[in-house]
C-alpha cells in the first residue's frame, strides 16, 4: 500500500469517527453501546496500527502494550468496579484516545516520497517524540484509573 493511501486512510477513519459521534448526539440516537463500539472499533484501530509500527521497528513496543492495559482497565472498571451501565472516561483517558491516531498520520505523511528527506525526518521524529509522550500519559492514565477508587 502506498503512504498516499495510507495517509487517506488514517485521515478518514478520524473523520469518520468524529463524524458519526457527532451525527449521534445531534439525532439523539447515541446509546451506551454505540459507544463501548466507537471505543472498542477505535482500540482495535489504534492498537494494531501502532503495533504495526513496532513490528517494523520504527517505535517501541511499549505503547501499543499499555494501550491494551489502559483499555482493558477503563472497561472493566467502568462496568465492574463503578458499576457504570456505560464506559466511565477520565479526562487524560480522553485525551489520550485522540491523539493514538497522530503518530500514524505523522509515520505515514514521513513515508511519502514525494516530501524532501530532511522534512521526512523531522516528521518521522516527532512523531517518535509524541509515541514517548503519549507513553508517559498512558501510564498516567493507568495509574490515576488505579487510584481513582480510593478518591470515590
Amino acid at each position: 500500500m502506498s503512504a498516499a493511501s495510507l495517509v487517506a486512510i488514517i485521515l478518514l477513519a478520524m473523520a469518520s469517527d468524529v463524524a458519526d459521534g457527532r451525527a449521534a448526539r445531534r439525532f439523539g440516537t447515541a446509546s451506551s453501546r454505540g459507544m463501548l463500539f466507537d471505543h472498542v472499533t477505535d482500540f482495535i484501530f489504534v492498537t494494531s496500527a501502532l503495533a504495526g509500527l513496532a513490528y517494523a521497528g520504527l517505535i517501541g513496543s511499549l505503547l501499543p502494550i499499555l494501550i491494551v492495559v489502559a483499555f482493558s482497565q477503563y472497561v472493566l472498571d467502568s462496568y465492574f468496579l463503578f458499576r457504570q451501565k456505560s464506559l466511565k472516561m477520565s479526562f487524560l483517558g480522553r485525551w489520550n484516545g485522540v491523539f493514538y491516531f497522530f503518530p500514524l498520520v505523522l509515520f505515514s505523511l514521513a513515508a511519502l516520497e514525494v516530501l524532501p528527506t530532511m522534512l521526512s525526518e523531522i516528521i518521522s521524529t516527532g512523531g517518535k517524540l509524541l509515541v514517548w509522550g503519549l507513553t508517559l500519559s498512558t501510564l498516567a492514565s493507568i495509574a490515576d484509573r488505579a487510584i481513582a477508587p480510593l478518591r470515590e
